[in-house]
């Protein structure tokens, strides 16, 4: 590219372009790592459920407001002092 090309670009410009070409080379390298993984693992996601299986247990909206693994909502001790 010459500089006359670029005359009228701000910094700011040429870096939201560089971010947005960042982030699209990433999305491609991601789903690529994705389809390698599920072509050695010999299946599809999400898995298809299987006849007889139960059906997925639904997670009630208070679980959903606490999270999975979070101690959100629980008493913490308090220290000794």
């Amino acid at each position: 590219m010459t500089s006359d090309s670029n005359e009228g670009r701000s910094l700011r410009d040429i870096e939201l372009e560089v971010l947005a070409e960042g982030r699209e080379w990433t999305r491609r390298r991601l789903e690529q790592k994705l389809q390698e993984e599920a072509n050695r693992r010999g299946g599809v996601f999400p898995p298809q459920r299987q006849e007889g299986s139960p059906p997925a247990k639904a997670v009630d909206g208070a679980a959903k407001r606490r999270g999975s693994g979070k101690a959100g909502g629980v008493a913490r001790a308090r220290p000794q002092g």
